[in-house]
């Protein structure tokens, strides 16, 4: 996995990373964005933009949101 958009989306779901995204990896969900792994290059385009720093590469999770890793991976397994 690349990416992935923790718990400050669903307060903000502001949409800053689908405009940036070079390979349209974020898809919008229900609550908030997804980022597909399968098609996400690592560019980082979309964790800068983001005003409520709610991306993080998948390594460097904080602890209390790492349950968003697995969110992002059932989410595009349910597609």
């Amino acid at each position: 996995m690349a990416f992935v958009i923790t718990s400050p989306c669903k307060t903000e779901k502001a949409g800053e990373c689908v405009e940036v995204c070079p390979v349209d990896c974020i898809e919008e969900g229900k609550d908030m964005f997804y980022i597909d792994p399968d098609i996400c290059i690592d560019c980082g385009a979309c964790e800068a933009v983001c005003p409520v720093e709610a991306i993080y590469m998948d390594d460097e999770v904080p602890e209390e949101e790492t349950e968003y890793i697995e969110l992002n991976r059932k989410f595009f397994e349910e597609q």
